[in-house]
């Protein structure tokens, strides 16, 4: 059965998100839709492509991922649908779907420019999630092409992604998530530091702390302690055990992440 995800700043106390569904569901009434998320802070595009990037490859391929977050909406920046590792994306040209890319390119990207497909030929300049969006994602999930939908362009906005960086002595990275229970997950992926650690003791320095080692579980510490491990997402991550590591600790997105490595015993 067709699916759709959906992945907002909207978050559920009014009535943006519920208007979507509707739409999809007056196109093609037998769709299923997931939430993904609702609760990305408002107009944070770099948050809500976090999101997604660590969502959407646990879904099956031909999924439809419709995502609005969108502080351009009604300027000149292009509604598109984009094909990417056999999945399909919904959404404004801001850099939403860049870290999916990791570095390479979409299979399609057209721009929404047929309005027999949107909601209205003439939709609000502030509600595009619910005027071209909406109705586009429904029309893909029920089987319409990318280019019954729009026209092909060779161009993607991306973010500017900024990578860690390694030399012999350790890391240094950034805070790019905060999850809702506060744990601060890094721009450091495991593989990274797994392999420049190479079997040395090692010191994390972030917000007001300083960890020292790698733990395999929150539980492995006393509880209201700090830890480090690496997350299920596979990113080096901090938190507290049963406690907010981003109030605890006073991390916030894009604190300096830095760890040393120390020498062998």
């Amino acid at each position: 059965m067709p699916l759709i995800t959906l992945t907002t700043d909207f978050g559920l106390d009014d009535a943006y998100v519920a208007a979507m569904k509707g739409v999809i569901f007056s196109i093609a009434p037998d769709l299923r839709t997931v939430d993904v998320s609702h609760g990305v802070t408002p107009q944070d595009v770099m948050g809500a492509a976090f999101v997604l990037r660590d969502a959407a490859p646990y879904f099956p391929e031909g999924t439809v991922h419709l995502a609005v977050v969108d502080p351009g909406v009604g300027t000149a920046r292009r509604p598109i649908a984009a094909r990417i590792g056999g999945q399909l994306f919904v959404g404004p040209d801001n850099g939403l779907f860049s870290l999916l890319l990791d570095g390479g390119e979409p299979e399609a990207v057209v721009v929404l420019d047929r309005p027999a497909f949107w909601r209205t030929p003439e939709p609000s300049r502030t509600f595009h999630g619910r005027d071209i969006f909406a109705p586009v994602a429904a029309h893909l999930a029920s089987g319409r092409s990318l280019d019954d939908l729009g026209s092909r362009t060779d161009t993607l906005q991306r973010l500017h992604w900024v990578r860690a960086r390694a030399d012999a002595e350790g890391l240094q990275g950034w805070v790019a998530h905060i999850d809702r229970f506060g744990n601060a997950i890094t721009n450091i992926p495991a593989a990274l530091l797994l392999a420049h650690r190479a079997g040395r003791p090692l010191k994390c320095y972030v917000g007001s702390t300083i960890l020292t080692g790698l733990e395999e579980t929150y539980a492995d510490v006393e509880e209201g302690e700090p830890v480090a491990l690496i997350g299920s997402s596979g990113w080096l991550e901090v938190g507290v055990r049963d406690g907010d590591a981003a109030e605890l600790l006073s991390i916030h997105k894009g604190s300096a992440v830095n760890v040393v490595f120390g020498d062998r015993d």
